[in-house]
């Protein structure tokens, strides 16, 4: 019996034993929180007392919260990309929307899936879409959560932007499916960007201050989040990374929103790392760090050597002291480029910031902490070395190339636009522009992107007399502002003024003549007031300029036909089926111009093969009708009318039923 009993004993601290070891060789679950648009110093636990953020606050109880971190861009795409490989923007290259990540710069989630995590990441906003705004940001993730493709253009909420609230839903949803580990999982608040709309009842608590209100909502959805993985035991053994990915202007230097400057408004972000078992709970790092610092932090933590190329450093030496030096913090923007302005780079280090602009600037941080007295001077010694640090540590901003409208979709404008930002299709060709310090400085334009930014979010919010106002009071500052004609433009198409758009936009293509989108615009409003021939004109030049554009060969196969070219209009419609296989609208205008040749058969075939994925499409079967007739084929010529009249009655919606 004894024997027995220390068998059993030796077996259960065996099991025991094993168990221990197994949960101590199980890697941390590890969380990144960015919330997008958080200036640091709009945070309770920054200092900010005029906010109640709980759960910021209780993570930088728990962890690590380091007062000076920096970003180095205020664009989204930018600086998510920067946050997630650990690299300048300069260097992973993502420095335009829609711009691609490298395959040879690795991200978090391939590094971490590769050593057996379940990765996950839940988007707020469609400006990190891999499909259209992000491309490659979704490499290594299991399950990213995109945006649909599907909803109609005028919903905002779903569209282009989710709340915070369903955002942690969807994450919540994903980690019950999943409960083995480890996970990493990123979750991106979108809700302090502006237009800020927050919900009740912050809208109320804060409804002069209604940015305030955006981040104390987020800062519930975040508690939210917490609150769960406390509810699951995922707290505690956790790594949790909380980080803004830039900040907001708020008038500050004029700047309304963000993208544009390099002050610390927008570049100065809040960074709260909380370890497992709370170690080095309460903690306050006051040396400055940067955003591209926190990948390899985490890589550190989890004992993960890579050899993939960072321009960050590990944050760990904070950690147990404060013997590590200051880290130099770089940022650059060339988002001024949408508008023909100067891109900017600036180097923060020593105490001093100093902003290379073609009006350079220098800022003593200590005597002048809101940057608003410019100590620059040719031979100044700081000047000169923070010059010298600039130059040997990025590479020199150079002009993107233009976008091609094939790759930058209509819709993905739109998105843009709707967000309140200027796509690359927005900024025409750069191939002749001068070099970057002979552009304008954006500090003497900034009104002109603050009022340009207000008409977009107004347009996007219907409220169209408030953005005619802006465009038009921009257009008294600069008359000459093509985007300010193209958003004149577009509201007039939307009231259905085409005569006053195409004036417009024949203002904005003298402006920039090698503009495929604005010549492609202004054929579209020609179109509308019935003048073909020019309508065909700038639609031919629209191509020239980029022939890959499908819905400048559908236009102007529809010209063609207006003018009775129908050879011309079959060359068109067949090229838009080459650029968009099986769209209905191109292979029904190329049905069209078989008839019009009398190529019935061709036509026959065409209009067989889009029945089939036709739906309601009552017009491929009308013309089906119609070719059947003229070929003597009444019996299917009758089955197509049969089909077009359901198909017109399906299109109606139902009317409400009589109560009486």
């Amino acid at each position: 019996m004894k024997v027995i009993c220390a068998l059993t004993l030796c077996f259960s601290a065996t099991l025991v034993a094993g168990q221990a070891a197994r949960k101590k060789l199980t890697p941390p679950d590890v969380y990144l929180v960015t919330i997008d648009t958080l200036r640091a110093d709009h945070v309770h636990c920054y200092g900010y007392e005029n906010i109640q953020t709980p759960a910021l606050d209780s993570l930088a109880k728990d962890g690590v919260r380091f007062a000076q971190a920096f970003t180095p861009s205020p664009i989204t795409n930018t600086s998510h990309t920067t946050i997630l490989t650990g690299l300048l923007p300069s260097s992973h290259g993502v420095t335009d929307f829609a711009v691609p990540l490298a395959a040879t710069h690795s991200t978090w989630a391939e590094l971490l899936e590769g050593r057996g995590y379940h990765t996950a990441a839940f988007i707020g906003a469609v400006i990190l879409d891999s499909h259209s705004l992000a491309p490659g940001l979704d490499r290594g993730f299991d399950f990213y959560d995109d945006f649909p493709n599907n909803l109609p253009s005028q919903v905002h909420w779903g569209r282009v932007e989710r709340r915070g609230m369903d955002v942690v839903g969807r994450v919540e949803k994903w980690l019950t499916a999943h409960p083995a580990g480890p996970r990493f999982v990123w979750v991106h608040l979108y809700d302090p960007h502006d237009p800020y709309q927050p919900p009740p009842p912050y809208s109320e608590t804060y409804r002069e201050r209604l940015y305030d209100g955006e981040i104390a909502y987020a800062d519930a959805a975040l508690g939210h989040l917490i609150d769960y993985l406390k509810k699951q035991n995922l707290y505690d053994d956790a790594v949790i990374v909380v980080v803004g990915d830039h900040g907001e202007g708020l008038g500050d230097h004029n700047e309304d929103t963000h993208g544009i400057f390099l002050y610390d408004s927008t570049t100065h972000v809040p960074l709260i790392v909380k370890l497992p078992k709370g170690r080095f709970a309460g903690k306050v790092v006051e040396a400055q760090v940067r955003t591209i610092d926190i990948m390899p932090t985490v890589l550190d933590l989890l004992g993960i050597v890579t050899r993939a190329k960072v321009d960050g450093e590990s944050l760990k030496p904070f950690f147990s002291g404060d013997e590590a030096t200051a880290r130099i913090a770089l940022a650059e923007t060339q988002y001024p480029l949408r508008f023909g302005w100067a891109p900017l780079r600036s180097v923060r280090s020593g105490g001093f910031k100093f902003i290379e602009a073609p009006q350079p600037e220098l800022y003593d941080l200590q005597s002048d902490p809101k940057e608003l007295r410019n100590a620059y001077a040719p031979w100044d010694e700081t000047v000169q070395k923070l010059r010298r640090t600039l130059a040997d540590s990025m590479p020199q901003a150079v002009i993107p190339g233009k976008s091609s409208a094939s790759t930058v979709s209509a819709r993905t404008i739109d998105e843009l636009h709707a967000l309140g930002y200027l796509g690359p299709a927005d900024a025409g060709s750069s191939t002749d522009a001068p070099e970057p310090s002979l552009l304008p400085d954006p500090k003497d334009k900034i009104q002109e992107q603050n009022l340009l930014h207000a008409a977009m979010i107004a347009s996007e919010d219907e409220r169209p007399v408030e953005a005619r106002a802006a465009l038009e009071k921009l257009m008294q500052l600069n008359g000459s502002s093509a985007n300010g004609l193209l958003q004149l433009a577009r509201l007039e198409m939307d009231s259905k003024n085409y005569g006053k758009a195409a004036q417009y936009l024949l203002r904005a293509r003298e402006l920039r003549p090698q503009d495929s989108i604005a010549a492609l615009e202004h054929a579209e409003a020609l179109e509308q007031i019935g003048d073909l021939q020019g309508a065909r004109d700038a639609a031919q030049a629209s191509l020239k300029l980029d022939s890959n554009q499908f819905l400048a060969r559908l236009l102007l196969g529809r010209v063609y036909l207006g003018l009775n070219d129908a050879q011309g209009a079959q060359d068109q419609f067949e090229a838009a089926t080459i650029l968009q296989p099986g769209n209905l609208e191109a292979e029904m205008g190329l049905a069209k111009a078989l008839i019009a040749e009398n190529k019935l058969a061709e036509a026959a075939a065409t209009l067989e093969s889009a029945a089939k994925s036709a739906g309601n499409n009552s017009g491929v079967f009308e013309l089906l009708a119609q070719v059947y007739t003229r070929t003597g084929q009444p019996a299917k010529a009758q089955e197509a009318e049969i089909r077009a009249r359901a198909a017109k009655r399906a299109q109606v919606p139902a009317q409400p039923q009589s109560k009486n």
